[in-house]
């Protein structure tokens, strides 16, 4: 009996060995932690200037076709507001004016009672109210390169139109205003100052419709000067603020380490 109790003895020693040793054995375990990470979307302010080239419009009266057209070159500025929905497409609605621009043209003076033709000017200036999307490519060392398309409305107002006869006769019509169809493209790239503020450059291409003169007879007709087909290209620079908003911070997560765990006994 007394063999029997000595070996049960050694038998619960040995045990009680072979669990500290499995303890031991057992790495510890790892809490990581997760960062508090700032969330991809947010509303935005957005402000930009620029300088914008026309191409040369279609200018015509009735049934008489102009000639030798040609717009000047004019300054630009707008502000909006817009959506960062995630890190690649982001949405905004912008309000532009631009500036007054000379178009100038030659028209037919067969009535002048000299021969030659009339030297016709306008200037033309621009509203634009536009919806915008863009595709935000990826960003390196601060820089994100993007794409975008843009349609909305036009108000085009023309204004200080006159002519001058080879006869020297000279004269002035009325201007008038009206709404267009108007879309937009666009190609860039944001750098980012800080994470909220980013410097925009970047270039457009505006389709900004039509626009015309009030009514008035002359030449036997009794229509208005049109500016058909106006188009601009534009070179931009602005600056956006996002306003980000912050995901709640992630608690602690608690795992096990895997792997073989083997024992000293």
């Amino acid at each position: 009996m007394d063999n029997f109790f000595k070996r049960l003895s050694l038998t619960g020693f040995a045990v009680a060995l072979s669990t500290a040793a499995y303890a031991a054995d057992l790495p510890t375990p790892v809490i990581e932690h997760i960062p508090e990470v700032p969330a991809a979307g947010g509303w935005y302010l957005r402000g930009d200037i620029g300088y914008k080239i026309y191409q040369a419009p279609d200018i015509k009266y009735g049934t008489l076709d102009f000639y030798d057209e040609d717009m000047e070159g004019t300054f630009m500025m707008g502000a909006g507001v817009g959506y960062k929905f995630n890190n690649h497409f982001r949405t905004d609605f912008t309000i532009d004016y631009e500036f007054p621009a000379e178009a100038k043209s030659k028209g037919p003076c067969n009535l002048c009672g000299s021969p030659g033709y009339s030297v016709e000017k306008a200037d033309i200036d621009v509203w634009t109210f536009m919806l915008n999307g863009y595709v935000d490519i990826g960003t390196w060392n601060r820089i994100t390169p993007y794409v975008g398309a843009g349609v909305g409305a036009s108000y085009v107002t023309t204004s200080n139109i006159n002519f001058v006869n080879p006869n020297g006769v000279a004269g002035t019509y009325e201007g008038d205003s009206k709404w267009n169809f108007a879309w937009a493209l666009m190609a860039g790239a944001a750098y980012d100052i800080t994470p909220n503020l980013a410097l925009d450059a970047g270039y457009r291409y505006l389709n900004i419709g039509d626009a015309h003169s009030a009514k008035f007879s002359t030449a036997g007709q009794n229509t208005r000067i049109e500016y058909k087909d106006l188009q601009a290209h534009e070179f931009r620079l602005g600056a956006r603020y996002t306003f980000n908003t912050f995901s709640a911070p992630a608690g602690p997560v608690y795992y096990e380490p895997q792997g073989p765990i083997t024992s000293n006994f």
